[in-house]
């Protein structure tokens, strides 16, 4: 067989034939099996079924491919000479585990069988070699219990049913404490409901088990759970999983023994601490499953010393190697430590920012690195809003803070509903006993997650780090009424139309909604900032309105405005009412009297934004919707309007009909604006001009810009800028300032025939903005406001890669941009170039403009700091 078309790659103690940087063919599990053995470290031998399996099975309509039963029974011969067992046998058997392994992390979203290899005979030598029948059989059970679940499809509830009937009638609570008898008793149901449900008897040949869980492995890469996991993370359907099929250890082989799931690091926080949970005389779904609550890392330290000194080493060793904080699992044989997993551990925002900048002072990485390793959406949780340390805090409750932030919202009981409610628009928390994967739905659209079993490693809690989400797991004053929809805490119930609050932070959950207050950019997040900006060529400005929102954008980084939409400020009560009796004067005299009280307003708005940015360029756009966005629709807003302004009605419902647009989107507004009414450009150029001199007075760098929107023609830019310069000559001399005063006009790029004119466009403008979203809008024919009726059809059916208008359309909207960058530089070498649509935030977006050579980017104050690391990303990649 050649190399290439090797299906099986073996680890054990005198074979290895993968590597860790094998991950695209073996997964990151099969992977790093291959790599720990390497290392030395006591990895249980095995073999992982590469990913190019799973991708001719699935088109082998979920059938194992001729040839590779072959490999399976020469690998098989060669994990029972490594382990000196034999696979079924009745005196001595092996066991083995299948398990998923795809190249990206997918936690809980594929099944695993544990225990195969037993039968009716099997158990029988399984016990004589463990001296513990008790144990041998309950392998058994739940082999019976996972095989009918994952690979037979039998509904899980009915095993679980079975179960709580033995307990219940056994006066037990947990699993552990089933004697022999009953145990016996419950293979027996488990056998019966196998039947039932596949109309045949649970499989006792060996071979057949494996063959058939191999299959189901690869075939739950399908599953709609984890279809819908790899879409969240646009993660790719064709990379396949691989299939692990490693000799089983037992956890749950008396009190000496134990399984658990560890991290190199606090998840949570980031602390330089193993963190992590074991349960005593358990295996390891049941520690990841949250059906237990574990004991944790110190814990495990009081029980056995020697098991946690050797943990802690091989953290030393993982790190080291892997230069990254690690997620393992391990299994405690009767006091005998095995490792069965190492990848890369998901991590809170919080936590992936501390552990970055940790390691580059601790030499284990570089600061470009460390640049490299954090995320968007890493830096997205950190800027979230936490609650108020001032605000009162009624606590009603405790659980373990797995996934750290604050949210508050309406209970809700099921992923059906989280859904249903978000979607109307409430925000909701997700209160389960514990979660499962198929909660993916649910946990998604939830604003925080809330459960009575479970630790820090359970399924709610890794899922909801890898998405920043608010958890708390191990709530046990929680009782829930899944039917009635209720939680009772302390007697005192609480049902759908209730409101908590949920403190990642510190696992506290409390009643009513809390004051949130903004992050502060300090401390680590600071550091990472100034190695950012190290590195990036991109200037990174913010989309600022009002004084406020300018001062947030320039704590977080911004280096300017690169967009104020002037439009915004006309909506105060006050302001509305000058604005709305200027759009019904019928003559320019009138027209003009009422935009004389609107200037001292914006004249007052401009200083704010000014002083705000003092010595930062501040891009002002002239006024750009429509005028019929300022005048009301509704009948009573209309009668009231009339008397105000002592018209009539009918005048008002005249001036509406006439200013009526099939399309506002492509109707008078923007520059076309100004050519009709020049009386409101004069207006918001005094205001600019009288505000810029006023702050000059008081010895403030402020730096004007003037943005005129919405051209496609060089000549409507030849009209209107000289009408600007004359109004700042104008004001200069009103104003008796003779210093020079440098305020560029430009305009903004967001019709297509700009981008395509853009050499005579340059002629007059001094800088170009590029506005993508109108501009996305007007090259695809998609209306931002109306595309939602098909966009998600478009993203599932894969007809586009991301919405357009979330991330740029690099192929189409940037081959205008790529071309208006060029041809204006050949008209005007200094032309200065930025955007500041709402792409300027997205990290991919920021790496195409990176790529075209654009001066900078801007993006609402909040993702300034995402900008900033994007940057830098996009030119360390650039010269990588």
């Amino acid at each position: 067989m050649s190399k290439s078309s090797k299906r099986i790659f073996y680890f054990g103690h005198k074979r290895v034939d993968g590597r860790g940087t094998m991950r695209e063919l073996l997964g990151g599990k099969g992977a790093n099996l291959a790599e720990m053995t390497r290392l030395g470290l006591p990895v249980p031998p095995g073999f992982t079924i590469c990913t190019r399996t799973c991708l001719e099975v699935l088109e082998n309509n979920g059938a194992i491919p001729a040839g590779l039963h072959d490999e399976l029974d020469k690998n098989i011969q060669r994990l029972q000479k490594d382990c000196g067992r034999m696979f079924g046998d009745e005196k001595n058997p092996l066991l083995v585990s299948v398990r998923s392994g795809a190249a990206n992390s997918m936690p809980g979203m594929m099944d695993t069988i544990l225990n195969l290899g037993l039968n009716d005979r099997s158990v029988e030598g399984l016990a004589r070699l463990s001296k513990d029948r008790r144990f041998a059989l309950d392998a058994y059970r739940r082999l019976i219990q996972m095989y009918g679940d994952v690979v037979m499809s039998v509904d899980h509830h009915h095993f679980e049913q079975a179960l709580d009937g033995i307990k219940k009638q056994q006066q037990v609570e947990n699993d552990a404490e089933l004697n022999e008898a009953a145990l016996e008793q419950l293979i027996q149901q488990y056998k019966i409901i196998f039947k039932q449900h596949t109309k045949q008897d649970f499989p006792q040949r060996p071979q057949e088990q494996l063959e058939m869980s191999i299959a189901s492995v690869f075939n739950s890469w399908n599953t709609p759970r984890a279809r819908r996991y790899r879409e969240i993370h646009a993660i790719s359907d064709q990379l396949g999983t691989a299939v692990n099929i490693q000799s089983m250890v037992f956890g749950n082989l008396g009190e000496t023994s134990a399984s658990g799931v560890a991290f190199t690091r606090n998840p949570a926080d980031g602390s330089n601490q193993l963190y992590g949970e074991f349960l005593i005389n358990a295996q390891g779904e049941d520690v990841v499953a949250g059906i237990r609550t574990p004991q944790t890392m110190r814990a495990l330290s009081d029980w056995n010393r020697d098991i946690y000194k050797q943990l802690k080493s091989i953290k030393k060793i993982l790190e080291a190697h892997y230069h990254d904080m690690q997620d393992i699992e391990f299994t405690i044989e009767q006091g005998r430590l095995y490792m069965l997993q190492t990848r890369t551990g998901k991590r809170s925002g919080h936590a992936a920012l501390k552990i970055a900048v940790q390691m580059v002072k601790e030499g284990l990485i570089k600061k470009k690195t460390a640049i490299m390793r954090l995320t968007a959406e890493d830096l997205n949780q950190l800027l979230l809003p936490s609650f108020d340390p001032a605000a009162t805090r009624t606590v009603i409750a405790r659980g373990l803070p797995a996934s750290p932030g604050a949210a508050s919202g309406k209970l809700a009981f099921s992923s059906e509903e989280v859904v249903e409610r978000s979607n109307n628009g409430e925000a909701v928390i997700l209160v389960r006993h514990e979660t499962s994967a198929d909660d993916i739905d649910g946990m998604h659209a939830a604003r925080g997650i809330l459960t009575a079993t479970g630790g820090a490693t359970s399924h709610a809690a890794v899922v909801a780090r890898g998405w920043g989400k608010c958890c708390i797991t191990g709530v046990a004053a929680l009782q829930i009424d899944t039917a009635r929809r209720r939680v009772i805490i302390d007697d005192i119930s609480y049902g759908p139309d209730d409101v908590v609050s949920l403190d990642g932070n510190t696992g506290e959950v409390m009643t009513g909604a809390i004051a949130l207050i903004n992050p502060e950019l300090s401390g680590d997040f600071a550091t990472l900032m100034k190695w950012t900006d190290r590195y990036r060529t991109l200037g990174v400005r913010c989309n600022a309105d009002t004084p406020a929102d300018a001062e947030r954008g320039r704590q977080l980084g911004a280096e300017g405005i690169g967009l104020c939409r002037t439009e915004h400020m006309f909506f105060d009560p006050q302001r509305i009412q000058s604005m709305r009796e200027m759009i019904l004067a019928d003559d320019l005299e009138s027209r003009q009297k009422a935009l004389k009280k609107l200037l001292p307003y914006q004249r007052r708005d401009f200083e704010g934004l000014l002083m705000a940015m003092d010595g930062l360029p501040v891009t002002i756009r002239l006024l750009d919707p429509p005028l019929h966005e300022f005048l009301p629709t509704d009948k009573q807003d209309i009668v009231e309007l009339a008397k105000s302004l002592g018209v009539s009605q009918t005048l008002i419902r005249q001036r509406i009909s006439e200013l009526h647009e099939s399309n506002p989107m492509l109707g008078n507004r923007g520059c076309r604006l100004s050519i009709c009414y020049p009386e409101i450009l004069h207006m918001q150029v005094s205001a600019i001009v009288e505000a810029t001199i006023n702050c000059l007075r008081k010895q403030s760098q402020v730096k004007p810009q003037i943005m005129i929107p919405l051209t496609g023609f060089a000549s409507e830019l030849g009209y209107l800028k000289p009408l600007v310069l004359d109004c700042i000559a104008e004001v200069k001399k009103r104003k008796r300032f003779s210093d020079t005063l440098d305020i560029p006009v430009g305009t903004m790029i967001e019709v297509p025939r700009a981008a395509l004119t853009a050499a005579e466009m340059a002629e007059h403008a001094e800088f170009f903005s590029f506005g993508t979203n109108d501009l996305t809008q007007m090259t695809l024919g998609f209306s931002r406001d109306d595309a939602g009726s098909f966009l998600s059809t478009y993203l599932h059916r894969n007809i586009l890669p991301r919405d357009p208008f979330q991330s740029l359309d690099s192929v189409g909207v940037g081959q205008l941009i790529r071309l208006a960058v060029k041809q204006g530089r050949k008209s005007r070498k200094n032309l200065s170039c930025g955007i500041c649509g709402e792409h300027g935030g997205d990290p991919d977006s920021i790496h195409f403009c990176h790529q075209v050579g654009l001066d900078y980017v801007s993006c609402s104050p909040f993702r300034v700091p995402i900008a900033r690391l994007a940057a830098a990303q996009a030119a360390l990649v650039k010269k990588k």
